[in-house]
């Protein structure tokens, strides 16, 4: 029997599992009989009920049914989406939110086409019910993604995903830190179809969504799949290089030929101002390189289970 292991990351849930465990499995009638399924939710460090509401939920459930996951705190949900991961069971898995923001019953569409013989489906966002701020904000992202980093992206972006168990097992071996670990599955470059949907509206709870962490996922994507960055650093280098030569051959020409006139403070400060803040923005980018090429040598953990069930 197929089984179809269904991986979602909480935090502060406590009011959407319930909506959300019984939206689930009433949409396991949309499937085939055969079909077996197995919810394996993660509690990525909640500080409200969510983990004694899951607990509710586990216990009307068949055993075995139902893996509920708690991560001693807070290490972001692409992390606590790799801890799902890893304890699936399932010969194809689907990623989703607690929120139901992404239309479970998109799953069965999803499913057929894994059926025919694709090991990557991507139900990828056509649009989104959230705050303009946040949707400017969330295109702009996608766009240099895509332009400067994974070209294979699809448009709108996803958080919602069908995969084969041999993706599942490829992106927990890779086990790598600080990045976006379902863009992994186009890094990866297996053919894959997308399926377009309009992201819904929150109807419970309140996103935490932050610009902090949003800001983070953005920079661990860039930087994970992109040397752009470094690139960028040596042609602004090599152009300042050539303006800095052609300036010094202008002062040496005045300079001989008795035309020169003081230097002023103003130019001056205007040059070194303009030097200094280069190359303390390439520090700081090679130093978002340097850090992670470090934190992945001290070969930590990306997440720390406090218990399961």
């Amino acid at each position: 029997m197929v089984k179809l292991s269904i991986i979602i990351p909480c935090y502060y849930n406590e009011q959407n599992i319930p909506v959300t465990a019984q939206r689930l499995l009433d949409n396991e009638s949309l499937f085939n009989k055969e079909l077996e399924f197995e919810y394996v939710f993660v509690d990525d460090g909640s500080g409200d009920n969510t983990w004694q509401a899951l607990q509710a939920f586990k216990e009307t459930q068949p055993l075995d049914k139902v893996k509920i996951i708690k991560l001693s705190g807070n290490f972001g949900s692409y992390n606590a989406i790799l801890a799902g991961m890893k304890y699936a069971t399932g010969h194809c898995n689907v990623i989703t939110a607690a929120d139901l923001q992404d239309p479970p019953e998109l799953m069965v569409k999803m499913y057929e086409h894994w059926k025919n013989g694709l090991k990557l489906v991507i139900a990828n966002r056509t649009d989104r019910k959230d705050p303009f701020v946040s949707k400017i904000f969330a295109k702009a992202f996608q766009k240099v993604i895509k332009k400067f980093a994974l070209k294979n992206l699809p448009d709108g972006g996803f958080d919602f995903v069908l995969f084969d168990k041999q993706l599942r097992e490829e992106v927990v071996r890779l086990d790598e830190k600080n990045t976006n670990t379902l863009y992994l599955f186009t890094w990866m470059k297996y053919e894959y179809i997308t399926i377009p949907y309009q992201r819904r509206e929150r109807e419970i709870g309140k996103s935490r969504w932050t610009f902090n962490k949003k800001l983070k996922l953005f920079i661990d994507s860039f930087v994970s799949f992109s040397f752009f960055p470094i690139r960028l650093i040596t042609t602004t280098g090599f152009i300042l290089g050539i303006i800095s030569l052609c300036y010094a051959a202008f002062i040496i020409y005045n300079k001989v030929t008795g035309n020169i006139q003081i230097a002023g403070w103003s130019g001056l400060m205007v040059v070194v101002l303009l030097v200094s803040s280069f190359q303390m923005i390439a520090l700081g980018i090679l130093g978002e390189y340097i850090w992670r090429t470090l934190d992945a040598s001290r070969k930590r953990p990306n997440y720390v289970i406090d218990k399961m069930a």
